[in-house]
């Protein structure tokens, strides 16, 4: 999951209290779907021991009991990857000539230790508020509640006039696991297509306070691509040292890449999440984004602007070191500096162009190669007043008061590999999570309770309105 609502900062966005949570699980409905998310929670999908095959078969089995053929659901995996596999189920619509809609979330999590945690990570606790367990928050809240919509449509009988696909996939958390999103996009098209997907991505932003603040509507992502960096030199003994320095020589090419700003790049969505938060922010930082909306050459709104880190982010592709590796002894001359790039490339933007400009930055004396898997261009989807319109006359119903901007994540999900095949991905509000992102990816994960609720409730009737 990308790390985006940890650092939206809205200012003076008004704020609406959440109510009391006493009546979360009463409702018969609310039981049958914790069943689901416990069941999902519980089952461990990390890489290493985990299997989204399993999780993915409890889920097809739930929805068979729910009255779904055997034709409307169909697994997959690979034989190099047994463990994780995943599904997709189909309802299909009472009007072919509407294009389909997919939901798609991922069951795979990131690995936990137990003795780092305080709780079992693969036990579902409920304590002060909060589900505390890996895959809480991200993204078994998601796939639950879609599964959840899946199986209540289907035993009341619901018949939409747009065909509504589920995809429950692997691989999302892990660059080189197998990634069951971009398998289905590129060997099942067919049995993913659809107008547009809905997708992790966007949510609730909370004050500290446990107050709602602002709804995220996500359109659209940046591409994570790694580059390898390499200096090599013959080296030798350390006590007769040379001007060629494989050390030296890489970390000249790092500190280039560090002073290297990309240029700023804007979206009709960027523009937007802009425009909202120039509103928003008081005195100098509201006047900034109005000056650098107008001109994006402005260099002074610009470096008031990017004093905000996510705000940075927004702006422009943006590239930085996370690993380092140098050196064979202590007495010797390195014979090899390597080094890794992690770059979050800008929608439109390529992998070969910040490669090529990376080369540039690097010098004659490091090499630097783009590693694999390499994704795709990352392809923004429209503001289409199709998605945007209901998103928002629904909020208005579940959560009255609370703004909703559109938004893109400076992170990155599976939804790169359907926009790359034609199909708009959307991350949809609805959840309200901290701004630690509820601790996912980290210790003590946790979803709140009410939150999780309210959400799951929003997510039903939003499907419905599209689907309707």
């Amino acid at each position: 999951m990308r790390a985006t609502l940890s650092t939206i900062l809205l200012g003076t966005v008004a704020a609406a209290a959440l109510t009391p949570a006493a009546s979360a699980q009463e409702r018969p409905d609310q039981k049958a779907f914790f069943e689901i998310y416990k069941e999902l929670v519980e089952t461990n999908t990390t890489l290493s021991v985990g299997s989204c095959t399993q999780a993915a078969a409890q889920i097809g089995a739930r929805l068979k009991a729910a009255g779904y053929a055997d034709t409307d659901i169909t697994y997959f995996a690979v034989p190099d990857h047994p463990k994780e596999g995943g599904l997709v189920a189909v309802l299909k619509g009472s009007n072919a000539r509407i294009k389909p809609m997919l939901l798609l979330a991922h069951l795979d999590v990131v690995e936990a230790k137990r003795e780092d945690w305080t709780r079992d990570p693969f036990k579902l606790v409920e304590e002060g508020g909060y589900y505390y367990a890996r895959g809480s928050t991200d993204d078994k809240g998601q796939a639950a509640i879609w599964s959840d919509a899946m199986i209540r449509f289907k035993t009341g009988n619901y018949r939409p006039k747009r065909t509504i696909k589920l995809a429950l996939t692997c691989g999302e958390e892990t660059t080189f696991a197998f990634n069951g999103a971009e398998w289905l996009a590129k060997n099942k098209p067919d049995l993913i297509a659809a107008e547009f997907a809905l997708n992790e991505g966007g949510g609730g932003l909370l004050t500290e306070q446990g107050e709602r603040k602002t709804l995220f509507l996500q359109v659209g992502e940046k591409a994570a691509q790694n580059f390898k960096l390499v200096a090599t030199n013959p080296g030798g003994h350390s006590s007769q040292p040379t001007p060629e320095n494989a050390i030296y020589q890489l970390s000249d090419a790092l500190k280039a890449v560090q002073g290297y700003e990309f240029p700023i790049r804007f979206t009709d969505t960027t523009r937007a999440f802009f425009a909202g938060n120039a509103a928003a922010q008081p005195g100098p930082m509201g006047d900034a984004i109005k000056r650098l909306l107008a001109n994006p050459a402005d260099t002074e709104a610009n470096a008031v602007v990017s004093s905000n880190k996510t705000f940075h982010s927004v702006l422009r592709t943006t590239c930085v070191a996370t690993l380092v590796d140098a050196g064979h002894a202590e007495n010797a001359l390195p014979q090899r500096a390597t080094a890794n790039v992690n770059c979050r490339i800008f929608p439109g933007e390529t992998v070969d162009a910040t490669l090529a400009k990376l080369k540039e930055l690097a010098g004659p004396k490091v090499t630097v190669t783009a590693n694999q898997p390499i994704r795709p261009t990352a392809v923004p989807p429209t503001l289409d007043p199709k998605i945007l319109g209901p998103a928002k006359a629904v909020a208005a119903k579940h959560f009255p008061g609370t703004p909703i901007l559109p938004m893109m994540s400076t992170g990155a999900t599976d939804g790169v590999f359907l926009e790359a095949v034609g199909i708009p991905v959307y991350g949809v509000p609805g959840m309200f999570i901290g701004a630690d992102i509820n601790g996912a990816h980290g210790l003590n994960e946790r979803m709140n309770v009410k939150s999780l609720y309210d959400g799951r409730d929003y997510l039903f009737d939003l499907v419905k309105t599209y689907a309707g």
